[in-house]
């Protein structure tokens, strides 16, 4: 595991994967890697333009198509319109540290693109996927806190870094809670998370007049930051590996902020079981999307915590 690279990948003739935010950063790496390895790789972009410019610099069986995950109308269309079935769906695309801004239905913006606009995807997808899916989270979950009485910090102050957090502790409560669906359910396919640890991505964008905090934050991510292509390779990983469900994949070094793609840990509350149950109930009345598979009539209750 410590020496993986794209080489290990298999090979992915005749698979078809989605990668949401496949136009820049880890997506665009993890998009033409899975390409070159021979899946066909559909491009889930905001602005097709760039997602155009993204494909063209890609070798292997690529296409772009529309996906804004900040509007659920977008995220229906998109699951309407893609056709065939889907072998892997990366749920990649993310943002952070923005100014307070709502998406097409109100939700606030980190929350409802990280967590909500995914979890709608997954949902509409999921009849249609055949192995896995793959949901990149964060080490910031770890000082992440969940208030399901105020995901959208309409009673909160807002903090742009508390909000960010929070969406990357959802990431990992639904992944946890997508694979006891799925195999209470008796299906084969499985969901995993990964996360990048540091990455010298533009997830961090440069607010329009920086802050000295902002500034020096950067500065010292800089430092350890690793490339787009090894913070990608824990989601290749977690993507193609042979792994049981729930596996959570990230660098091995540095406290998981950089090094090669391990199995590791995560924080007591992303591990917390009834949190993602309720996360999800309140995740289905706000997209209003559901787990569309039905779990045979002898199958277990899943267990309380």
């Amino acid at each position: 595991m410590s020496r993986f690279s794209p080489t290990d990948l298999p090979d992915l003739t005749g698979r078809t994967a989605v990668v949401t935010g496949a136009n820049s950063g880890l997506g665009l790496v993890t998009a033409r890697v899975l390409a070159e390895r021979g899946a066909q790789v559909v491009l889930a972009v905001r602005n097709p333009e760039k997602g155009e410019a993204a494909a063209a610099t890609m070798a292997g069986p690529v296409q772009v198509r529309t996906l804004d995950l900040a509007d659920l109308s977008s995220v229906r269309a998109f699951a309407h319109d893609l056709p065939g079935p889907v072998d892997l769906l990366v749920n990649n695309a993310g943002l952070s540290l923005g100014p307070f801004s709502r998406t097409a239905d109100g939700f606030e913006l980190q929350f409802g693109t990280n967590h909500l606009g995914h979890f709608a995807l997954t949902n509409l997808l999921l009849p249609r996927i055949r192995e896995r899916v793959v949901t990149v989270a964060s080490l910031g979950h770890r000082i992440g806190s969940l208030d399901l009485s105020d995901l959208q910090w309409e009673r909160r102050s807002y903090r742009p870094n508390a909000a960010y957090t929070q969406s990357k502790l959802a990431n990992l409560l639904f992944a946890a809670e997508l694979q006891r669906r799925l195999t209470r359910a008796g299906s084969r396919v499985i969901s995993t998370a990964a996360h990048p640890g540091i990455s010298s991505t533009n997830l961090m964008r440069a607010q329009k007049k920086p802050s000295l905090g902002f500034r020096v934050e950067k500065f010292l991510v800089g430092l350890v930051a690793h490339s787009a292509e090894g913070g990608a390779l824990p989601t290749l990983y977690a993507a193609t590996a042979d792994l049981p469900g729930d596996s959570y994949v990230g660098p091995d070094r540095l406290w998981g902020m950089r090094g090669a793609p391990a199995l590791v840990g995560r924080a007591a509350r992303a591990r917390d079981g009834s949190a993602a149950r309720r996360l999800w109930e309140v995740s289905e009345e706000l997209t209003g999307t559901r787990f569309p598979l039905d779990a045979p009539a002898d199958a277990p209750a899943p267990p309380a915590s």
